[in-house]
């Protein structure tokens, strides 16, 4: 795959539903993780025309306000998402990372959509990007509020020929 958008998804996962999903994504393909920004995700669709989008995706801490010094150290492709007035994966969990069943909310009410990435995996060192560093894109991330959840960025020259 290769950017044909100057833009990208910014998001924070825990690292243990990286790791898992990792293995996820390999075996079915995709693998999804939860949302309450639906809104996000349908004007993202209508803005990428079915092309792929690169996720940069930082770890997040859940305990912990996000800075913008975390790094974006994993990489994938946004290829979609799926809205869901259940809470629950249409599919169950087989494109959900294993990790989210220790969870009883995130697999029963909690999202209102699920995204979908391929190709996930961690970065290069060399590659690794704190988040203050991105910049930003009109109706995307205020660099005043580092994020707690998905948001559009520009896409980073040093990310830009990741497939």
């Amino acid at each position: 795959m290769k950017a044909t958008h100057h833009f990208a998804l910014l998001a924070p996962v825990p690292l243990e539903h990286l790791e898992s999903g990792e293995k996820i994504e390999a075996a079915k393909d995709f693998v999804a993780f939860g949302t309450r920004k639906w809104e996000l995700f349908r004007m993202l669709d209508e803005m990428r025309d079915d092309a792929p989008v690169p996720v940069l995706i930082y770890p997040s801490h859940e305990d912990l306000p996000a800075k913008d010094g975390f790094i974006v150290s994993w990489f994938g492709w946004y290829v979609g998402h799926v809205e869901t007035p259940s809470g629950k994966h249409p599919s169950g969990m087989d494109h959900r990372p294993p990790t989210t069943s220790k969870y009883p909310n995130d697999n029963q009410g909690h999202w209102a959509a699920f995204w979908h990435v391929k190709a996930l995996r961690e970065l290069a060192k060399e590659k690794h990007l704190p988040i203050g560093k991105i910049g930003t894109i009109k109706g995307g991330w205020r660099k005043n509020a580092p994020p707690r959840g998905p948001e559009l960025v520009a896409l980073p020259e040093i990310l830009s020929d990741e497939n």
